[in-house]
């Protein structure tokens, strides 16, 4: 059989080092196979499952619980409407109510002022000098209640005019008080800081410089 003149056995084969030397630099593509390919995650998992089918490990997706109906949201706004005009009307008696309970302690506290007063008047007739000295206890007894429902007298004269508890109707020139101080007090005021029934009406001392 003859050989071929550029198979790679026989003597020629073995005389051709060159040949040999140009054959093992040259690439061999397409003849060995390729060698391992890094690759993501993502390609890692759909070259170990089929391509377009769920892994096995896929939990099963269940169908959303159906809600509640529209009669049925709408049955549950109506209770809660029904609900929330009865807490209201139910606060309302409450307020009510205590409105009235303050009203009557209030009320009960000045009794024992018209009941001074009563005795005053009648001891007019046998002693009319002490209808002044009655009326006149009457009077503290009164301011004394008012203190004690939070609302103290306010009528100090010769302290500075402050808005917030005076009012003032005059100014007086030349008074040897410093301008801005209260020199009399037409009417006085009662209450505190939180709580004012009105403030004092007073009489201020002003600006002596022209």
């Amino acid at each position: 059989m003859a050989h071929h003149p550029h198979s790679g056995t026989g003597p020629q084969a073995d005389a051709d080092p060159e040949g040999q030397a140009v054959r093992e630099h040259v690439p061999r593509h397409g003849l060995d196979p390729p060698g391992p390919v890094a690759m993501d995650d993502g390609e890692v998992a759909v070259q170990d499952g089929h391509a377009g089918e769920p892994s096995a490990e896929a939990p099963d997706i269940e169908a959303p619980a159906a809600g509640p109906s529209a009669a049925e949201l709408e049955g549950r706004l109506r209770r809660a409407l029904a609900d929330l005009d009865n807490l209201r009307k139910r606060y309302e008696r409450q307020l009510t109510a205590e409105r009235e309970q303050e009203r009557a302690r209030t009320a009960a506290v000045f009794l024992p002022v018209i009941d001074n007063l009563d005795l005053a008047l009648a001891h007019a007739d046998s002693d009319p000098a002490a209808v002044v000295d009655g009326v006149r206890a009457v009077r503290d007894q009164a301011v004394n209640t008012l203190s004690t429902l939070g609302f103290p007298r306010r009528d100090d004269t010769g302290v500075p005019f402050d808005p917030m508890w005076h009012e003032a109707v005059s100014v007086v020139p030349n008074t040897g008080e410093p301008d801005g101080t209260v020199v009399q007090v037409i009417r006085p005021g009662y209450g505190e800081v939180d709580r004012q029934l009105r403030p004092a009406t007073v009489v201020v001392a002003g600006n002596t410089q022209g």
